[in-house]
């Protein structure tokens, strides 16, 4: 009979796709209103007062000091380097789903640079990383859009995609475990460092104070960096990189759901279809050999 502690696990894995897909929906809701970087930055100093504020409370303990400088790196790709490409391509015109399409490959870059990390690829894993590319481009072939695709805004999602895979193969090779209220009070001071300069040298730090941008950044904060992140981390510290970021594979599908639900955006049987697909690879990926 499982216990309660492994009910727990299984289920981190819906709740995370679910936060990381909602991400785009929050784009969606908060770029109309800042400009990307000066968003992001303010929504580091809330996750850094936010998990200050926890770890002092809970006296949460610190990593070693030997540790602060490889925590503070991965914390800088993962989330500086990952959330600003894709927020900036965004705003520069790329469709979300050629975003979420150049993101989500993710699990195929992982897989190849899993020697690294000591992990080895199955012949059945490299079959459900295959499904779920497939998936993922059927979920977004009805929204791929050409029409204001700059060289600029594909080089920074493809930066964010470098991002976000080098610093969980980075994470999982160097420091696979630390506490993660004050592992996000040093990732997310970093990732700040390196935002703010580049929100002051090349945006005007305008922001329209609406209730749809207080939304926004109280998602982006409370949800998707508070709990997604810790979710993510806790994912990254039990499981093999490439089982964890093949969950990546399902984001698009659940994005494009949420889109129909909330925005009455189109969601066709090809959708469906990609999603079932996905959802197949993700199987063959992460279910363990006899």
């Amino acid at each position: 009979m499982p216990t309660s502690s492994s009910l727990f696990y299984r289920s981190l894995p819906a709740v995370f796709i679910f936060i990381w897909a909602s991400g785009y929906v929050v784009a969606k809701y908060g770029l109309p209103y800042a400009e990307p970087l000066t968003f992001l930055s303010m929504r580091y100093v809330g996750v850094v007062a936010l998990m200050l504020l926890l770890a002092l409370v809970m006296q949460a303990p610190w990593p070693a000091r030997k540790d602060w400088l490889p925590i503070a790196l991965a914390g800088i790709m993962m989330q500086a380097v990952y959330l600003g490409g894709i927020w900036c391509a965004v705003k520069l015109g790329m469709p979300a789903g050629v975003a979420a399409l150049i993101a989500n490959t993710q699990p195929i870059l992982t897989a190849v640079m899993g020697p690294l990390i000591g992990e080895r690829i199955r012949g059945k894993q490299w079959l459900g990383l295959a499904f779920g590319i497939a998936g993922v481009g059927l979920v977004v072939a009805n929204k791929v859009s050409v029409v204001h695709l700059s060289l600029t805004s594909v080089a920074l999602a493809t930066m964010a995609l470098l991002g976000m895979t080098m610093g969980t193969i980075y994470q999982k090779k160097t420091c696979p475990s630390f506490d993660v209220r004050t592992g996000q009070v040093i990732q997310f001071g970093a990732s700040l460092l390196v935002t703010v300069p580049l929100a002051l040298l090349l945006e005007t730090q305008t922001i329209l104070w609406t209730p749809h941008f207080f939304i926004a950044m109280a998602w982006s904060i409370l949800i998707l960096s508070g709990l997604g992140i810790s979710v993510l981390y806790v994912l990254i510290r039990h499981g093999e990189a490439t089982k964890v970021t093949s969950y990546m594979y399902l984001v698009p599908a659940v994005t494009a759901l949420m889109a129909w639900l909330m925005f009455g955006e189109q969601f066709t049987l090809t959708a469906v279809a990609g999603m079932l697909i996905a959802l197949a690879g993700v199987a063959l990926v992460v279910r363990p050999s006899r």
